[in-house]
Parts: C-alpha cells; sequence; structure tokens
C-alpha cells in the first residue's frame, strides 16, 4: 500500500482500521469491549455516531436500538444516560463519544462516521463531535460521512479536523453516480477518501490517490480483499471472522 501521506495526515495509513471495533460472535460491533479489543492489537478503531436526545454524540450505527439491543425505537428519543443503560448483545451499554476518545488518548487513532438521516441533524451532530475532539488530548482522529454537507460543516467550522468522504459506487456507475460524486468532492474538500471495496480497482478512486488524497477502503474481510486492497488502496477498514 502506498505511503504517500503528509504528516497531518499520516495516521490514516500507519495501521489498519478495526470496523466497529475489533467486534465478532462475543463481542458486539460499536460497544467498548470491541474498541478494547482493538487497541490491544494494536489497531486504529472505525466507529459510528449519532445524536442522542439531549444532543450528546453517542457510538451507534443504526438510527434505532432494534437490531442491537433489546430495547427499541430511535436512538435520538433517549438520552445519553439512558443509551448507556440500554444493554448491547455482550453486556455493554451504547457508549458516548468521549468515552471512546477517552480511551483512545494513548495514541489509537480512530475514524469517527458521522450518520446521517435528515440534513437539519448535520449541525448539531457534527457540533457535538467537534467539541468532543476539541478536548481530545494524545490521539489522532478524524470524521467521515456518506453525507458531503456533514464535511462541509467541518470545512468550514472545523477545518483543522482531518475529515473523509465515504463513496460507494454500487448502484452509482453512470453517469449520475459520477455527477453525484465529483458535487459531493468539491462541497466537502475532503482530506481523503473511504471507498467500497467491492469498487476497487475504480478510476474514482485512482484519480483521488493521483490528486494525493490518501484512499481507505471498507469493510475488508478475507484475503481476496486483503490483496486487492493493497494494490489500489492506502490502508484497510476491516473486519475478522465470527470467534
Amino acid at each position: 500500500m502506498s505511503g504517500r501521506t503528509p504528516e497531518r495526515l499520516a495516521f490514516l495509513t500507519e495501521r489498519p482500521f478495526a470496523h466497529r471495533g475489533l467486534h465478532g460472535a462475543r463481542v458486539s460491533e460499536n460497544g467498548m469491549a470491541a474498541f478494547d479489543a482493538a487497541i490491544a492489537g494494536g489497531f486504529g478503531i472505525e466507529c459510528d455516531v449519532r445524536l442522542s436526545r439531549d444532543g450528546v454524540p453517542v457510538v451507534f450505527h443504526d438510527a434505532v436500538l432494534d437490531r442491537m439491543t433489546a430495547a427499541a425505537g430511535p436512538i435520538a428519543e433517549r438520552s445519553a444516560a439512558e443509551l448507556e443503560g440500554v444493554t448491547l448483545p455482550d453486556g455493554g451499554g451504547v457508549p458516548r463519544l468521549s468515552t471512546l476518545l477517552e480511551r483512545c488518548a494513548g495514541g489509537t487513532p480512530l475514524l469517527i462516521e458521522i450518520k446521517i438521516d435528515r440534513w437539519r441533524e448535520a449541525a448539531p451532530l457534527c457540533a457535538g463531535v467537534a467539541q468532543a475532539l476539541a478536548r481530545h488530548v494524545g490521539g489522532a482522529a478524524a470524521v467521515m460521512s456518506f453525507d458531503p454537507v456533514a464535511m462541509r460543516w467541518f470545512a468550514r467550522h472545523a477545518p483543522d479536523v482531518v475529515r473523509g468522504m465515504v463513496v460507494t459506487q454500487q448502484g452509482k456507475r453512470k453517469l449520475r453516480g459520477r455527477i453525484e460524486r465529483a458535487l459531493a468532492l468539491a462541497l466537502a474538500r475532503p482530506d481523503f477518501i473511504a471507498c467500497d471495496i467491492r469498487d476497487l480497482p475504480s478510476p474514482f478512486a485512482a484519480r483521488c490517490r493521483g490528486k494525493g488524497l490518501p484512499v481507505l477502503t471498507w469493510t475488508v474481510r478475507d484475503a481476496a480483499d486483503r490483496a486487492r486492497a493493497a494494490a489500489h488502496a492506502d490502508q484497510i477498514i476491516f473486519e475478522r471472522a465470527d470467534d
């Protein structure tokens, strides 16, 4: 994989990132046990964040609790304290982003994917993440999103935060998809790209690398994915086989 990154972005390519932490059959995704396992393994961490009812960024992928917990309903309808008491399958609660940042302060790099379902959610969630990052000492972190509006917020209000665009070309390979990606890049002005492993090799990703943007790729799950990533990307966001 390429090592062509300026010092500010070097942490993006130094080590693989565990997708939603190093989770598996007995360790829940986006839970503190998965994050601790990634740290112990010497990996970076990728996580997802959403906003609680009381405006606190919490680490959870889905908009609703139903898939990952015995509870139900939207994340946005519960306070951060309530969510910490909602039990994941491995027994942990839904962590706050600030808790994960504290755990990463020893030097573990972190990719924070901002999950937005409606545009009006972008500004308050981005502001909450930026505030948490401003207090983060001793670790490298970046934000990323499928939504260019979120990355545009960081470009305008927190330009020192490393930001990336998450991109998939699945079902979007025709002209409309190419236009959407070009507009997203112009709007977000990202420092890096996180692309779908299924798209590689990709002229779009190759052009980004040619412009000096590191290309990360997700979600790498097997040897074939790793070989493809080694040829066409700068670092991987991976999942291991279940325990």
